[in-house]
């Protein structure tokens, strides 16, 4: 028998907030997004792993490897394709994208009120404290009360409370717009050159941005741009299996191609971000 001393960590044994699916889940995501959502290769990975640091023997209940590939197509995160291989679901997907999202604004500190959620507690969202006077379509959720009734009391008497239309006030609020995205995403070799793996954070930092407009901006538009040699439009749901090619780095016709985009989209608000790790070495 073989026993193994290591540090106590909370997320493992009884009482923990991670089940034994959730923590394998954890960890097998992050596989699945360096090996560009390679089923195979993930699970190879996560079983070497397990080999090497013992990850089940640390569960207070018998759960194999084995016993999670069972679980995710249980839940619907794994299928089998028309090739009878084992392939990602659009529900591992989105869950990848959510994951991107989280690891990016896990880490936020308390600071001025915003959108984003923190591990902190406070003040939620708040009116501006002007106030304007009622016009017709005002939203009457915003309406003062207080300052109403004080306009109100202002010209009545105790036999005679009469309520004018000059009288309503409503508090202001910030005006919200819709924006235009393009999302410009190097997938040069220089993106794995020197052994450095810089196209999974990439992914993920597009994946993040991707859910992230997708959950809390849905009258927005984004589009998503792959450029090498050339430039070419891919979809949301093709973000997790990105790879790197044999390519140069064109980033003026990824550019161009963005510009075309936008010049046809009827936003008032256009914006395009690029996830490069350097200069462009071709022009075409």
């Amino acid at each position: 028998m073989n026993f193994k001393y290591t540090q106590w960590d909370k997320r493992f044994g009884k009482g923990a907030a991670s089940t034994p699916f959730d923590t394998l889940w954890n960890l097998f995501q992050e596989l699945l997004t360096i090996s560009s959502g390679d089923v195979s290769q993930a699970m190879r990975w996560l079983t070497e792993l397990d080999k090497e640091y013992r990850i089940t023997d640390q569960f207070d209940e018998s759960y194999s490897i084995g016993d999670f590939m069972d679980d995710l197509k249980d839940r619907g995160y794994l299928k089998e394709d028309d090739k009878n291989q084992i392939v990602i679901t659009k529900k591992t997907e989105r869950s990848l994208r959510q994951k991107s999202l989280e690891e990016i604004f896990k880490n936020l500190k308390k600071g001025g009120l915003g959108s984003h959620k923190t591990p902190h507690t406070g003040k939620g969202l708040e009116r501006q404290p002007e106030t304007r006077k009622w016009n017709p379509g005002s939203d009457i959720g915003q309406i003062d009360s207080v300052g109403t009734m004080l306009n109100m009391l202002n010209h009545s008497t105790i036999d005679n409370i009469d309520l004018h239309e000059d009288d309503i006030t409503v508090f202001d609020t910030d005006h919200y717009t819709s924006v235009s995205t393009v999302l410009l995403i190097d997938i040069s070799h220089s993106m794995i050159l020197y052994g450095e793996d810089r196209i999974t954070p990439a992914k993920k930092v597009a994946m993040a941005l991707s859910e992230l407009i997708l959950t809390s901006y849905a009258k927005d538009s984004l589009d998503i741009i792959v450029f090498g040699n050339e430039a070419w439009e891919i979809s949301i749901n093709d973000l997790p299996y990105l790879k790197v090619g044999p390519y140069h780095t064109n980033t003026l016709q990824g550019l161009e191609r963005a510009r075309h985009l936008l010049q046809r989209k009827k936003f008032s608000n256009k914006q395009i971000f690029m996830i490069t790790d350097g200069k462009p070495s071709c022009m075409i």
